[in-house]
């Protein structure tokens, strides 16, 4: 055997060795176990105190290439089981949330760039409810901070473009009004020109920091017009981009369902179309702009005023962004 040979074995020799230490370590936190005769997947979590509809996602990534049709167990193999116990920690949500734990991988290998409306010296628009004001910018923090904890409890990577360290996560349905967002550590200037560019300079200078094939940028803003206006959920695009038309459509189609399914004689009607946005036409990952409804009316403020309704509108805007991943992945 020549030297040149004989060094190139060596070189795949500790090449192979790496690797199998480097999976080892990976996997060393994890315990493993066998199906019984017969054990379907459902039966096998239960049987190991994990809720199925919790950990079947995390499993099945977990344990790629170990399952027959449909997922079935294999009896012959040894299966990684995943943690309960995997706790994730963002001080942004507030003390009373800060800790969580991660529910599933389901939107593992996705990022997203989370830009929630105004902030800053700009309140964005402020309507009247009762005596008490209402501002744009608090409530499109506070549900996009419940959005970013629907996705990082599911795997994915968020980055929060703009940030407040002194609000949580809250409840309560009148948001106190402040000015100490900022844009990453920076603070927001009051010219809106600059704002913008501000903030679209953020996402992309993040963007080039990441290397997921899925990544995506979505923007949080409630409307206003007229009182005796009420409206749906818009969702806006970029004319240009197909993979943002894709997911405003996926999102516009999951609350249509939502609402079928919670108030089926109420009907939808929000929309999807384009409009040209500097976000939308200068943030470099794939963009979507979305309106939550008419701060001014009455009927549209229950939307942001109540705990529960701004959870609803996080949970389903990460429902529509989930089946958008999904279908991504299966091309």
């Amino acid at each position: 055997m020549s030297t040149i040979n004989a060094k190139r074995h060596i070189i795949l020799g500790l090449f192979i060795i790496c690797n199998i230490l480097l999976f080892a370590q990976a996997n060393a936190d994890y315990e493993t176990a066998r199906p019984k005769a017969g054990e379907g997947l459902h039966s096998f979590l239960i049987r190991h105190q994990l809720s199925p509809k919790e950990y079947q996602q995390t499993f099945i990534e977990l344990n790629k290439g170990k399952f027959g049709k449909n997922n079935s167990l294999l009896a012959h193999q040894s299966y990684l089981i995943p943690s309960a116990e995997i706790e994730l920690y963002e001080p942004l949500y507030g003390t009373e949330r800060e800790r969580f734990p991660l529910e599933s991988t389901a939107l593992k290998g996705s990022v997203f760039y989370l830009v929630a409306g105004h902030g800053g010296p700009d309140p964005g628009a402020i309507g009247k409810y009762g005596s008490h004001e209402l501002h744009e910018d608090e409530y499109a923090y506070d549900i996009t901070l419940r959005l970013a904890k629907k996705l990082q409890e599911n795997g994915a990577k968020v980055h929060f473009v703009i940030q407040d360290e002194d609000d949580g996560i809250r409840d309560q349905q009148i948001l106190r009004y402040d000015n100490h967002e900022t844009c990453g550590t920076n603070t927001i200037p009051l010219d809106q020109n600059e704002r913008l560019k501000q903030r679209t300079l953020e996402v992309n200078k993040l963007y080039k920091q990441d290397s997921e094939a899925y990544r995506r940028c979505i923007i949080i803003h409630l409307d206003s017009r007229s009182k005796r206006k009420q409206i749906d959920v818009f969702f806006y695009h970029h004319k240009k981009s197909k993979s943002g038309k894709n997911l405003a459509y996926q999102l516009r189609d999951t609350f249509d369902e939502k609402y079928n399914q919670h108030q089926p004689s109420r009907g939808f009607s929000g929309t999807v179309s384009t409009r040209n946005l500097y976000l939308l036409r200068n943030t470099t990952p794939v963009s979507v702009f979305i309106e939550l409804g008419n701060i001014q009316n009455y009927r549209d403020q229950q939307r942001f005023v109540k705990a529960d309704n701004r959870q609803a509108l996080a949970n389903w805007l990460y429902d529509g962004i989930k089946k958008d991943f999904e279908r991504n992945n299966k091309k």
